[in-house]
């Protein structure tokens, strides 16, 4: 016979999954923060400026609407020498749909996809150091506020959107995901509006 504690907890365990109650969502003022502030930070990261080398696929993407890089650009092809930084150089090439440039340009570990991820699916993906690059959330925070290739999203050159949030704004909500707990949404059945 349990103890009628264990009992009662396991019964309360036992209900709540089937009525959708998560314990690992926020229950305080700090995480009802925290969720805010990262649906500031999802809004960024489903953009296109992030999203098109976060793609599911080998290949990046470009423009707005997405489709595939031309010249059939592919992850494999930096493994035999041709770095993305073979057209996309150090800054944005001058002209109108010229190649966009910034520090390190390349395409995303495919552990790091954004396309196609719910608020939720991303938000457990940033915050695991298996899917985010191996960041701590100090590492997290200075790779999405200060990394030059980044903050290229806000700088995108002639003839694209840049990123509709600004960066101060999507900086601090970065700050205050992490500061509140970096709590995330619950994970939920139903497709999310692209």
């Amino acid at each position: 016979m349990l103890p009628r504690s264990l009992a009662s907890l396991l019964l309360l365990t036992a209900l709540a999954v089937p009525l959708g109650l998560n314990a690992s969502e926020p229950k305080t003022s700090q995480g009802a923060q925290s969720l805010a502030a990262f649906e500031v930070v999802a809004k960024v990261l489903k953009h296109p400026r992030c999203r098109n080398c976060h793609p599911q696929g080998d290949r990046p993407l470009q423009g707005d609407p997405p489709r595939p890089h031309r010249m059939n650009i592919q992850r494999r092809l930096a493994q035999v020498g041709m770095a993305c930084g073979t057209c996309h150089q150090q800054k944005n090439s001058p002209g109108l749909h010229r190649p966009p440039g910034a520090p390190h340009w390349q395409l995303a570990p495919k552990e790091q996809i954004f396309e196609g991820r719910s608020t939720a699916e991303l938000c457990r993906q940033l915050r695991a150091p298996e899917t985010n690059g191996q960041r701590s959330l100090d590492d997290l925070l200075h790779h999405l506020t200060k990394d030059p290739l980044v903050l290229w999203g806000w700088a995108p050159g002639q003839g694209r959107k840049p990123v509709p949030v600004s960066q101060k704004k999507f900086a601090a909500a970065v700050k205050a995901w992490i500061e509140h707990g970096a709590h995330c949404p619950p994970v939920t059945s139903q497709k999310e509006p692209k």
